[in-house]
C-alpha cells in the first residue's frame, strides 16, 4: 500500500506540474520538472515521498515499520509530508466520516499563509537539496491565491465484500476529469486502480521488482521503471476489497466548484448510492475541533491517534 500510495500522489505531482494531458514517451526528453518529480520518490531518505519518509512518517498513526497500512493510513501520512513539500505547495486534505466539508477546504486552500510563501521557497543559488528536489526547484505559480489541492476520501463501502449499491458511483468517479484514482485492492494484495471497463477495473500493480534507481551527477534518472511497460490489469469490481481511498486534484478554485458540482449531481443519480457526504460547514457532531488547529509539524502524536486511528473500526457504514 505504500507504493500505491506513491503511484497516486505521483499522479497528483503530475498533474499539478506537468498537467493531466501529459504522457511520458521512452527515451523523449523532458521538462525539468518531470525530473524534480522523480527526485522525490526515489529510495532514499533525502526524498520527501520516498519509501523510506513514508514508513517512518507512519510511525506517528501507531504502524510500525514493516507493518501493513491501510488507504487511510496512507492518506494521512502522505498529507504530512506534503506538509514540507514548497516545490509543490500542495494543500492535501484527507475526508474523514465520509463527509467533505467545503468550509475546511477553502480555508485550507485559501490560507493566509500564501502571502508569505515565497520567502519559503529554496534559495535557488543553493547547493542543497530541498525536499528529495534538486536545488533551482521552485514553485512556478507561489503568486496563487489558491493553493492546488490533492483531496483524499478514505472510505468502507461494505463489510467483507464491496455493496453493489456503490459500484455505479464509484464508475462516475474514475470519469471525473478531477479523478486521481483509487487506491485499495483485494485481501492481502494492494492496487491501485485507474479506471474501468465494462465490470472491470483496470489497475497498477506495486508487486514488481525493479532494480534501484539513483541519480546520477548532472541530476539524470534512468525512469523507465517508474513507467509500466506492460499493459495495465484487470479485475472484477466484485473482489475489490471494501476499504480504499478514492483521490482527486483541483488546481484551482474554479475546478474545486466543477468537482463539487458534478459529485453533487451524482449523488443524486439513480444507478448508485453516494459514496460520502458534501456539506457546507462542519456537522456539530463532527470529533473535536482541537484536529483542525494542530501546527503543520504535527507533533501532538497523541491526539492524532485519538482522532485519526489507522484502520476500518472508525468507519461508519453506509446502509441503503
Amino acid at each position: 500500500m505504500l507504493r500505491c500510495g506513491q503511484m497516486i500522489f505521483a499522479q497528483a505531482l503530475v498533474c499539478r506540474h506537468l498537467g493531466r494531458d501529459w504522457r511520458w514517451e521512452k527515451g523523449k526528453k523532458h521538462k525539468s520538472d518531470y525530473f524534480n518529480i522523480l527526485h522525490a520518490f526515489l529510495d532514499r531518505k533525502d526524498s520527501y515521498y520516498s519509501i523510506h519518509q513514508i514508513a517512518q512518517m507512519g510511525v506517528g498513526e501507531g504502524k510500525s515499520i514493516g507493518q501493513w497500512y491501510g488507504p487511510n493510513t496512507v492518506a494521512q501520512v502522505l498529507r504530512k509530508l506534503a506538509a514540507f513539500d514548497t516545490w509543490s505547495s500542495l494543500a492535501v486534505h484527507v475526508a474523514m466520516d465520509n463527509t467533505v466539508v467545503k468550509e475546511e477546504i477553502k480555508r485550507l486552500c485559501c490560507s493566509s499563509s500564501l502571502c508569505g510563501a515565497a520567502a519559503a521557497l529554496p534559495d535557488p543559488e543553493s547547493d542543497q537539496l530541498y525536499n528529495g528536489y534538486p536545488s533551482g526547484a521552485c514553485a512556478s505559480d507561489d503568486s496563487l491565491l489558491w493553493k492546488p489541492l490533492v483531496l483524499l476520501i478514505p472510505l468502507r463501502l461494505g463489510l467483507s465484500d464491496i455493496n453493489e449499491a456503490y459500484i455505479g458511483t464509484l464508475k462516475h468517479c474514475f470519469m471525473l476529469p478531477h479523478s486521481l484514482g483509487v487506491i485499495g485492492g483485494k485481501p492481502n494484495s494492494a492496487h491501485y486502480f485507474i479506471g474501468y471497463v465494462g465490470e472491470e477495473l483496470i489497475y497498477l500493480d506495486p508487486h514488481t521488482t525493479q532494480f534501484s534507481v539513483e541519480a546520477t551527477d548532472s541530476c539524470y534518472i534512468p525512469d523507465e521503471s517508474f513507467h509500466c511497460v506492460h499493459p495495465p490489469c484487470r479485475m472484477k469490481i466484485s473482489d475489490l476489497d471494501p476499504s480504499i481511498a478514492v483521490g482527486f486534484f483541483c488546481k484551482t478554485e474554479e475546478d474545486f466548484e466543477d468537482w463539487c458540482r458534478q459529485m453533487t449531481k451524482i449523488s443524486v443519480a439513480k444507478d448508485g448510492l453516494p459514496m460520502f457526504e458534501l456539506v457546507e460547514q462542519q456537522p456539530s457532531h463532527f470529533s473535536n475541533p482541537d484536529v483542525l488547529s494542530l501546527t503543520p509539524d504535527f507533533s501532538d502524536t497523541d491526539k492524532l491517534e485519538r482522532f485519526f486511528d489507522s484502520e476500518d473500526e472508525d468507519f461508519e457504514i453506509l446502509s441503503l
